[in-house]
């Protein structure tokens, strides 16, 4: 490590605290200053010994932790005082009793509650971090601004993440969409919100990110000459009205860009409004929406709006305190313009929060205000006559979103995923209870197994004992823990089923004049593309594979000389459950960890990987790894939650199998598309194609085509030759 030059160090150090008390957004006392800087010299002292991962004095994250407190997000002096000490307890020889002591009982209610946060995240026992923090917040007793400071500490540290290992990066970005941002967005905080959004994807899709950025930067110029032209046609309009006002120009984030590339499987050039323009008007209390709507007026005088893109966040504000009118136009080049009109005032609430709207609510009485606006958050975080239900809808995050709350005829509360049905209800009570399901009432009336339960509702289930699992329930079931037990019992039912079909095979494979033994049953396990002789036995043992079918198995056994060869290789030490073609085929293609180890594994369902694919390894429960795509939708959630079972995962050799993969095309019809497409894909080695299926309609063709290819560098190539056909327009991979 280079050598610190201290006094340098300490100059630095005091700058940052002269900054801060600069760009506090409150009027501070010369009383809260002196708390500030009693705050500042105990941080100082407390932190003297310990640095950061890039190397600097840890002091400078405290310091700019409060800053972005104190101007971002617009707080008092208690919470400038809070957040230099926020590390203080868990970090170092002070006790929260000092803080106590020398600060007051509110300051070390919330240093406590940060302390608290911290400790959850290293408790190395807690698999679901994002449900802790959940119930964290359900029975928050301390001081709401916890969570804002919490708010600002994950910013300060997503900004200086860069000297962090990798796999740390990934797990602090995913736990931040899934967690930090949502919250943020929740306070109206969007600022904030968006800033952690774009760090996220930085840090979790790098490629992308750096892609899309670089993309912003090339088309800067151009973006700058379009709203001068726009603004240009307004400004005569606007100042003959003798309003005063500026228009700015901003660009959609990263993240929402490419949040709108996926929603709308689009391409960057193909996202219309990638900026927004912002007219931002002087104005007194009583005039502001009179203004709103005339410029309103005369924008729509010049531009032609949208009518299903009107936002009128002025008479009905959000939740969070935004007021705004939005409005979507045609502007010049016959491109969509997002015009967001505010007043003065309303953007400052739209940058700070609530913080901003006492400022004008209050004057003098800002210190009251924000503690009105601290208390009304407090409210929808803990109030007990808000059940958990409405704090969940309240909320609004992924997170808390995926989860639903439902009664027991007795009026106790369950808590099931999004999602879950009376069968998942019926194993979440007992697993007796789920075996024995016959059948369900929700809210009184009687329900399919399926039925899909809301939040609210109350579940009675039916039992009887002869009622026991079958096949169908695992298209019902949707927690892992109903599943699992079905699937247990359903694996039972089988081998019983399995040994009764192995006899009955016997018998008929000695009609048949052939012996049942490993050899026999291996080339059945083949002939009739199964994956364990326990599959076999039991297919026989409900007539799946009938007579005729094993009649067919026999005559190909015979005519086919080649086999006899396949036999004698097939014959060497292959135990009977196991297909080995299938397993040497999967070992050569993916490694996992810093030591590459070839490990078995399955591909997700969720995101279906193929190699070349960006992927990792998860560990699941019962399923051993389980490979899914950096990009698959359930990514970051898993990444957040389970880091300690995410393992690396690369590609070596895949020339042995090949992998299905699911194109989708649309453009204009014309005679002779479809021999065009499939000349091109018989023209690319290395690709099979299993299913074609073409739609027309009013001249518009949309079709899907499956492929087997080797890896994705085949089917990027196969991609960029079907984007050459004369009609089609795009190109995509389901």
């Amino acid at each position: 490590m280079a050598v610190v030059d201290l006094e340098q160090e300490n100059k630095a150090i005091a700058k940052q605290y002269k900054e801060l008390l600069k760009i506090s957004y409150q009027t501070l006392t010369d009383e809260e200053k002196k708390l500030i800087r009693l705050a500042f010299d105990t941080a100082v002292d407390a932190h003297k010994e310990q640095r950061r991962k890039s190397g600097e004095a840890y002091i400078f994250h405290p310091i700019a932790v409060a800053k972005i407190v104190a101007s971002e997000i617009g707080m008092d002096a208690t919470s400038i005082v809070a957040a230099l000490l926020h590390d203080v307890v868990e970090d170092t020889e002070y006790t929260l009793e000092d803080i106590e002591q020398m600060f007051g009982e509110t300051v070390a209610r919330i240093v406590d509650g940060l302390t608290k946060i911290s400790h959850l995240k290293k408790d190395k026992d807690i698999s679901m971090q994002a449900e802790n923090f959940r119930k964290m917040l359900l029975t928050l007793n301390d001081d709401i601004r916890v969570i804002i400071i919490k708010i600002a500490d994950r910013l300060h540290n997503m900004q200086t993440m860069a000297s962090m290992p990798e796999h740390k990066q990934v797990k602090i970005a995913s736990e931040t969409l899934y967690i930090y941002a949502p919250l943020a967005h929740r306070i109206g905080l969007y600022n904030i919100k968006t800033e952690l959004e774009d760090l996220g994807l930085k840090y979790t899709e790098p490629n992308v990110y750096n892609d899309i950025l670089n993309k912003i930067e090339e088309s800067e110029d151009e973006q700058k000459a379009y709203i001068k032209a726009f603004s240009a046609t307004l400004e005569a309009s606007l100042s003959k009205e003798k309003l005063s006002y500026q228009i700015k120009g901003r660009s959609k984030s990263i993240f929402s860009i490419r949040r709108k590339m996926q929603a709308q499987n689009v391409t960057y050039d193909e996202v219309y409004d990638k900026f927004a323009i912002r007219i931002i008007y002087k104005s007194d209390t009583k005039n502001e929406k009179f203004l709103a709507w005339k410029i309103y007026s005369i924008v729509t005088d010049h531009f032609r709006p949208n009518p299903t893109r009107l936002r009128d966040w002025i008479s009905s504000p959000k939740s969070t305190g935004y007021e705004a009118l939005h409005i979507t136009v045609m502007g010049p080049k016959g491109r969509w313009v997002e015009v967001q009109i505010r007043s003065e005032r309303m953007h400052e609430i739209a940058e700070k929060g609530y913080a901003a709207h006492f400022k004008y609510k209050h004057g003098e009485h800002q210190e009251q205000g924000l503690d009105v606006w601290l208390n009304r958050l407090q409210e929808v975080l803990e109030s007990s006559e808000t059940s958990a239900v409405d704090f969940v809808e309240d909320f609004k995050l992924n997170l808390y979103a995926k989860e639903i709350f439902v009664f027991t005829p007795k009026g106790d509360l369950k808590s099931l995923p999004k999602g879950a049905t009376p069968l998942d209800f019926a194993f979440n009570i007992h697993t007796e209870v789920g075996m024995h399901t016959r059948g369900a009432r929700v809210n009184g009336k009687l329900v399919p197994l399926s039925y899909e339960l809301s939040s609210g509702d109350q579940v009675d289930i039916i039992t009887s004992e002869k009622a026991k699992p079958n096949a169908n329930w695992l298209d019902y079931a949707t927690t892992a823990r109903a599943r699992t037990k079905i699937k247990s019992s359903l694996k039972e039912e089988k081998k019983n089923i399995a040994e009764d079909g192995k006899e009955v095979l016997r018998r008929k494979m000695k009609q048949l004049k052939i012996t049942l033994n490993d050899s026999s049953v291996n080339d059945m396990v083949v002939y009739f593309k199964l994956k364990t002789s326990l599959d076999l036995f039991y297919r026989v043992g409900i007539g799946t594979i009938d007579n005729q079918m094993l009649k067919n198995f026999a005559a190909s056994r015979t005519n086919t000389f080649i086999n006899f060869f396949k036999n004698r290789i097939r014959k060497n030490n292959v135990p009977e459950d196991v297909n080995k073609d299938e397993i040497t085929a999967k070992y050569d293609l993916l490694v996992f960890g810093k030591e590459e180890e070839k490990l078995d594994y399955k591909f997700s369902n969720c995101c279906s990987p193929i190699p070349g694919d960006d992927v990792f390894g998860f560990v699941t429960v019962n399923e051993g790894i389980k490979v899914h795509k950096k990009d698959c939708p359930n990514a970051i959630s898993l990444q957040s939650n389970y880091a300690y079972r995410i393992i690396p995962a690369k590609w070596i050799d895949s020339s042995q199998q090949g992998f299905t993969a699911v194109i989708r095309l649309n453009g204009i019809d014309n005679l002779g598309l479809v021999s065009d497409v499939t000349k091109v894909i018989s023209n690319n080695m290395h690709v099979n194609m299993k299913n074609i299926n073409f739609d027309t309609e009013g001249g518009i063709f949309s079709g899907k085509i499956t492929v087997v290819v080797k890896n994705n560098t085949i089917l990027k190539k196969l991609m960029d030759n079907l984007k050459k056909v004369g009609g089609i327009d795009k190109v995509t991979r389901i």
